[in-house]
């Protein structure tokens, strides 16, 4: 997997753009982040998963997914191993990482400071 597939897959689900957080791509739904590209390295992606989720993929495709360190991983941040995943199993992290932004409310606007 290419970082512009996985690029190209993000950004085929319903309403996501790319933007960059941290100065690495990431994608987005209703003004909030799903996934991102580059971190720790060109090499991995990162999914925004529910524990529940992470655990299941984890368990399921160890050497594709692995939990992020620390609190972000606790509470779900996955990383991906592109040089191991497929379309098909991509596209599935992606899609369960996208509902579960886009089953919140949209995100307000930030008021610029005075």
């Amino acid at each position: 997997m290419t970082p512009a597939a996985f690029a190209r897959i993000a950004l085929s689900l319903d309403g996501a753009v790319e933007g960059a957080h941290g100065g690495h791509a990431d994608f987005r739904a209703g003004g909030r982040v799903f996934a991102t590209l580059g971190y720790p390295d060109k090499d991995w992606g990162m999914v925004k998963l529910a524990p529940e989720q992470q655990q299941m993929l984890v368990a399921a495709e160890p050497a594709i997914f692995t939990p992020i360190k620390g609190t972000w991983g606790r509470r779900g941040a996955t990383s991906v191993r592109l040089a191991e995943v497929d379309a098909r199993t991509l596209r599935s992290a992606l899609t369960m990482a996208w509902q579960n932004v886009t089953a919140l409310r949209p995100k307000k606007a930030r008021r610029a400071a005075a």
